[in-house]
This record gives C-alpha cells, structure tokens and sequence, in this order.
C-alpha cells in the first residue's frame, strides 16, 4: 500500500474540501470492507480563505464577515480541530487522506510526525523551528516570552476510525499581513511567519512543494498488508 499524491495547484478552499472529503469517505469504506490503500496527499494553494475549526471562537475573527467579502476572501467553520486560521496563495496547504493502522500509528504520534516532516523541511533553509506544548504545529522561537515567538505552519486534523483527513498549512510566500484578520490559531501574544519573511526574499514555490513532499513520503512510506 502507497499514498498517491496529487498536487490540486490554486483551488476554492470548497472544491479542495470536496476532492478530499471524497477521498476520506471512499477510504472509511474500504477499511470497513477490509480492503483499502494507505491513502492520499493532496497539496494545493488556496483562494484567500479564513477557517474557524470545531474549537475555533468566533471573537478570533477580528473583523466582520462583511469586510471579507470585500477583500474577497472567504470564510468557512470545518470539522477539523484546532482554531482559527487563514489560507492563501504562497501557502502549501496539504492533505494527508490516510489509514493510519497502514503504519500502526496512533493520532498524537501523526500530529507528531507532521510537525517533525516540517521541521525536518525548514532545516533545508538553515530555520531551526519546533514545538509549542499544548498548541500544534511549527513555531520559531516557540518559547520566547517576549511576543517573539512565531508560528511557520499550522496543524489541524480530523479523524474516524484513524483514518485522517485536514491537515497542515506551511506559509512559505504567504502575505502574512492577512492574519492580522484574526487571532490566528486562538493566540494574541504570539505572531506568525513565512519562509520568505524569515529569509528575506521570495522563495522557489514549486521546489518548496517537491521538498515537502518528498519528506511527507519518507515519513509514510509503502507498507505491505500482512
């Protein structure tokens, strides 16, 4: 069993949510008839989006619906967990549809290897990152307390029957000045970064996304069915 990947290029956050939820759904089935693969990775840039997930507080949104709609950017309340959050061109949005007893992994340990897979990416460009306790995802300077502290990438997930859909969202060229829209994860005292940002300049988008990928498909490798 493999993970097949699929890159869906600049999509409507609705039309990536069909494609995947799709995936998710054929995938439950065929673990209940016994059958299945290990899944699907799907990798896109969204149109600008805001998502409230099912913790998300509507006082994390900073502004009206109204004044989104005139920045065209949408708004969408999902089922995966975690906060509020924002997509947008320059953003590897990526959507691990997996079987996780495929690798006999359990949930946290998943949430462990995503952010492990992006730190491991970051390394490439010289970024040391890491963890923040009790808040998912990839931060700079996570323990600063002097509001330096910066997250790279978010972390949200849904699962039934350890099978995931939802996923992660790593801002490499992202116009970071859009999660001044929200309170961007829940936190007020911490900021949000990108790759470019961190650097100093725009960066290669495509090879980002082959690099990431490639790591993604180290940390899930073929798997044979005993």
């Amino acid at each position: 069993m493999s993970v097949v990947y699929t890159d869906l290029g600049r999509i409507a956050y609705a039309d990536a949510l069909e494609r995947q939820t799709a995936a998710f759904e054929a995938l439950l089935r065929a673990k209940a008839a016994g059958g299945g693969s290990g899944g699907r990775l799907f990798f896109c840039e969204h149109l600008p989006v805001i998502t409230i997930g099912r913790s998300g507080k509507e006082g994390n949104l900073l502004v009206s619906e109204a004044l989104l709609s005139e920045r065209g950017i949408s708004l969408y309340r999902v089922s995966r967990g975690g906060d509020i959050t924002y997509h947008g061109p320059g953003q590897i949005t990526g959507y691990p549809v997996l079987d996780l007893d495929c690798w006999r992994m359990g949930l946290k340990q998943y949430v462990h290897t995503l952010e492990e897979t992006v730190i491991r990416f970051l390394t490439i460009y010289g970024i040391r990152a890491g963890r923040l306790d009790g808040a998912a995802g990839v931060w700079l300077d996570a323990h600063r307390t002097d509001g330096r502290a910066r997250k790279i990438c978010a972390i949200g997930v849904r699962s039934s029957r350890y099978v995931t859909m939802h996923g992660f969202a790593l801002n490499i060229n992202t116009d970071i000045s859009c999660f001044s829209l929200i309170n961007p994860c829940g936190f007020t005292d911490r900021g949000v970064t990108s790759l470019a940002n961190e650097l100093g300049a725009p960066q290669d988008f495509e090879l980002a996304k082959e690099q990431m990928r490639d790591l993604l498909m180290e940390a899930f490798p073929p798997v044979h069915r005993l």
